[in-house]
């Protein structure tokens, strides 16, 4: 293999990657030559080496074994340091494998990250707009990023869809890879980590599973709520979970929901992630969805130059695209696409003709579980509270408020209402709306709950 053979290589491999993926992992390889059968090559960083070995080595391997057939494993390694076939980034030898064959198990080596799932380079901390809604997430996962000792552990993200949790783990990964790249730093999502336990069943390689999991300095996993529900997969991160956290090692968690609202998860794993700092990413609030879209019209400023933006757009699609950040930063792509495209400028009237599906798509719907949730919180009480069979004061007027906003901002019937309340009868919830139809009345304090509630569920 000549540095030529590796230059016209590297050209396919854009072809077949993407420009994207070239520029951030090959185009940084420095091919150093053939040894022994070996293709070395220098990385920058302990973290590049195995990112490339894991996402791309099968590849490079079977391509520079097709132009050199003496090519029989390849070795990423920093500082010049000497590669031996037994180095710890080595991929698997090439008569053990085939261009189709599946990627093999992730294996760890004394520094860097090995991700098994691919990070966004667009989710950085840089680029995450804080708000009050999510300053908490944001403060509690740049803590947790820097890589030193922590008092919470695990720390435990939830939220709806298109919030930042993916956003603040992506970002966790990558700050650790620069702040900490001595460690071993694992991010799969909860399916995948189910996937490689059900594989390691099969081939009989329980031990192996074990101590890929339990040898990391950070276990990051992202939607935790899909393992529940398969008992031999909560049984296994049940005891990863445990032995990490004896090692003193960092697990960070993502949700849909807070751990005790994850239906058919086991009590134990319930009550153990409970034990560190639980985060709710709230929904956006007008300000942060505008500061969000703010953020972004810099970077689409620098792709359509030519554009201009005439006032008030950005704050209206921040009023009428509440429900789902991605949805928003979407429709100003696509706005500022269709601008380009007709050579206009990007007006309120353009804005409604291109984003008129998106915008009756976000047409605002408040669920009752979304109620639910506000209620609970704004009266400082679980979820499970609410919606349970007590009746002592302090969880049920909480619910009877819960009850009487259901009415008012959902189109949804009595009777199942009641049934989203812990299976209540139609009564039980006609009685809480007129009383708390009767307190708002006497009771400013309630008054001022149900508008605080309402503005805050609307907004």
């Amino acid at each position: 293999m000549t540095q030529d053979e590796w230059g016209q290589l590297k050209h396919n491999l854009r072809q077949e990657i993407g420009t994207s993926n070239y520029r951030n992992w090959i185009e940084p390889l420095q091919f150093a030559g053939m040894d022994e059968g070996i293709a070395v090559f220098h990385v920058p960083t302990n973290f590049i080496g195995n990112y490339v070995r894991q996402n791309f080595g099968d590849e490079i391997l079977y391509k520079m074994a097709r132009v050199s057939p003496s090519v029989e494993r390849v070795h990423f390694t920093t500082n010049g340091a000497a590669a031996t076939p037994s180095a710890p980034q080595d991929t698997p030898p090439m008569h053990a494998m085939t261009k189709s064959a599946s990627r093999a198990p992730q294996q760890f080596d004394d520094g860097g990250m090995i991700p098994a799932a691919p990070l966004d380079e667009r989710f950085t901390f840089e680029r995450f707009v804080v708000g009050k809604p999510n300053e908490l997430a944001h403060a509690a996962a740049k803590r947790v990023a820097e890589g030193g000792p922590v008092t919470f552990n695990p720390l435990f993200l939830y939220g709806g869809v298109g919030l930042g949790k993916t956003h603040l783990m992506h970002a966790i990964a990558w700050e650790l890879a620069t702040n900490r790249p001595e460690f071993n730093v694992v991010y799969l999502s909860a399916e995948q980590f189910m996937y490689r336990f059900v594989q390691a069943l099969r081939d009989r390689k329980m031990m192996d599973f074990k101590q890929m999991f339990r040898s990391v300095d950070v276990l990051m996993v992202d939607d935790v709520q899909f393992i529940a529900g398969k008992d031999s997969t909560q049984d296994e991160f049940f005891h990863t979970f445990n032995a990490l956290v004896d090692q003193q090692k960092q697990i960070i968690i993502s949700a849909d929901r807070a751990p005790v609202d994850i239906k058919n998860l086991e009590e134990r794993i319930k009550s153990r992630l409970q034990c560190g700092l639980v985060v709710d990413l709230h929904p956006t609030d007008y300000e942060l969805r505008l500061g969000i879209l703010q953020s972004k019209v810099e970077t689409h400023r620098l792709q359509y130059p030519e554009l201009e933006m005439a006032d008030g757009v950005l704050e209206f699609l921040a009023h009428r695209i509440s429900n789902n950040v991605r949805v928003l930063e979407g429709a100003l792509t696509r706005l500022f696409a269709f601008a380009s495209l007709v050579k206009k400028t990007v007006t309120l009237e353009l804005a409604q003709d291109c984003l008129s599906d998106v915008l009756r798509a976000s047409e605002r719907k408040i669920s009752i579980e979304e109620i639910q949730r506000q209620v609970a919180e704004h009266y400082n009480i679980r979820l499970s509270e609410m919606i349970g069979p007590k009746r002592v004061r302090n969880f049920a007027r909480p619910r009877q408020v819960a009850m009487y906003l259901c009415k008012h901002l959902t189109s949804r019937s009595l009777p199942e209402i009641g049934r989203r309340f812990g299976g209540r009868d139609h009564t039980t919830v006609m009685h809480g709306v007129k009383k708390i139809d009767e307190l708002r009345a006497q009771d400013a304090q309630i008054a001022d709950d149900l508008e605080i509630l309402r503005r805050t569920l609307e907004s």
